[in-house]
């Protein structure tokens, strides 16, 4: 198969060649190691590789014999590395494939490899220095986003057509939206974080994935989704498989339009305008779209308190746990200074401060959710600017405090991580580009609680409408005839 057929079809799309014989799983995995190897040097998306080991029946599952990554956290799979994108943890390799890794293999998906993830996560860009940059395919100078980037990258450059993905305040959406891609962050409670965590972040962070179509995450996760024994949530199962809703009518909904985002930080032209020419479009198919404010529940600046003290209190047992298990210092031989700085941040967490950081979760949760009881969506940007330059985040870092990081996390991606919090599911689709740069623009919409059908709905009618299948970035497998 040359690679220039090979991108032309979404993850259902090739599975389905493989239930009729027209290629075989190997053929598929062969494909997608030779656009590893053809765009991978110019992005850096992809850190490890290896041999297809899993075999599955053509035709067993609408993804059977799809090739597929995952990222370098949250999922291990038996026998391979997960480093969390930390020397700290370099060389740590699985013992046992994690509940989500399982239903992976069972989902008929060849996993080849891991993406590149910024050190444990903890970054909308993805800029480590375990592995180095990941760049952006439609401008290797710029970010792909993150924590998620390496996934993103990966899918946007045609390596393969779908990518695991985890999404604690924004990591699914801000690559979506940096390279052109479809990203859904599910409910929380959706897909299992088993067995070694109950919750990760304290529910802030959920498994997902990042796909160039719309029916491709709807499939994977009607393949993944579901409790295991031990799990803190539980998010009721829909009435339908999600692949089911992409082609059925969401009707008319009530959609309201947010452009300013909490926190108040500016949005650039282009992205506001893109924002409402996609509220334009929307009432075109139908729907109601009216501006609204949004009550967060607590004040910004509370608001990115609270999480600073729950992700980096967090930090800090990830830290401990593998300098112990490894026989490592917690130093800048091993930690990246930002994270040394939200490390000593974490330890100064009290028991007390916790508790009001989950007590300003559920504030958010609450305040969201009454929205939700107005209204069936929220449109907003995903992100309030373009993909920053690499580097940009590195500026001043190494002199940030632990708050002082979160704070420029979110200040960079302010729109994502209200959801996260309140645990609702959003989505970002790439229903814009920048006139100057030719840069993609995401969309979010987000979703009440257990409404992802809602979600799929839309999705479903806006690839229709405002199809991006067509628009291919400049470091694209699909060039490499030869390959």
């Amino acid at each position: 198969m040359k690679l220039s057929e090979y991108v032309t079809y979404d993850g259902v799309g090739l599975a389905d060649l493989a239930a009729r014989g027209e290629a075989t799983p190997e053929e598929l995995a062969s494909a997608a190691q030779r656009a590893s190897d053809a765009v991978n040097p110019q992005i850096n998306a992809v850190v490890e590789t290896w041999p297809a080991q899993d075999t599955p029946d053509p035709g067993s599952t609408p993804l059977a014999g799809v090739p597929f990554l995952i990222k370098d956290l949250a999922v291990t799979m038996a026998g391979k590395r997960v480093e969390l994108g930390s020397r700290i943890a370099a060389g740590n390799v699985a013992g046992t494939d994690s509940s989500l890794m399982a239903r992976f293999r069972r989902a008929g998906l060849v996993t080849l490899g891991r993406t590149a993830t910024p050190e444990f996560a903890y970054s909308t860009t993805t800029e480590g220095v375990l592995h180095g940059a990941t760049r952006n395919p439609w401008d290797p100078t710029r970010t792909p986003g993150g924590s998620s980037g390496g996934s993103g990258a990966a899918v946007a450059a045609g390596i393969v057509p779908i990518a695991h993905a985890t999404d604690a305040a924004g990591s699914i959406r801000v690559p979506a939206a940096s390279n052109g891609l479809f990203g859904l962050k599910p409910t929380r409670g959706r897909v299992s974080m088993g067995p070694d965590a109950d919750e990760v972040f304290n529910g802030l962070a959920v498994h997902g994935a990042l796909s160039r179509s719309v029916r491709d995450s709807a499939v994977l996760l009607d393949l993944v989704r579901g409790p295991e024994i031990g799990d803190p949530y539980f998010a009721q199962q829909p009435e339908r498989p999600y692949a089911q809703e992409v082609n059925r009518s969401p009707g008319s909904l009530r959609i309201g339009l947010l452009t300013r985002p909490w926190g108040g930080r500016a949005v650039d032209g282009a992205i506001v305008d893109a924002t409402l020419r996609s509220a334009r479009l929307a009432e075109s198919l139908g729907h109601q779209v009216e501006k609204v404010q949004v009550d967060l529940g607590v004040g910004w600046e509370e608001f990115v308190l609270a999480n600073a003290r729950l992700w980096s209190a967090n930090l800090v047992t990830w830290i401990d746990g593998f300098a112990a298990d490894l026989g490592r210092p917690i130093d800048s031989t091993t930690v990246e200074p930002e994270m040394l700085a939200s490390y000593a941040y974490g330890r100064q967490v009290s028991g007390a401060d916790f508790v009001h950081a989950l007590a300003v979760r559920n504030d958010v949760a609450r305040a969201i959710g009454r929205y939700f009881a107005g209204y069936d969506l929220l449109l907003t940007p995903t992100l309030p600017e373009l993909p920053v330059p690499l580097g940009t985040y590195a500026k001043g870092a190494e002199c940030a405090d632990g708050l002082g990081w979160l704070r420029q996390l979110f200040h960079r991606s302010p729109f994502t991580a209200g959801f996260n919090v309140a645990g609702t599911p959003a989505m970002s689709v790439p229903l814009a580009t920048d006139p100057d740069t030719g840069l993609p623009i995401g969309i979010q919409f987000a979703a009440g609680y257990g409404r992802e059908d809602v979600l799929f709905r839309l999705a479903g009618q806006l690839e229709q409408a405002a199809p991006w299948a067509h628009r291919n970035p400049t470091v694209w497998a699909g060039n490499h005839n030869n390959a």
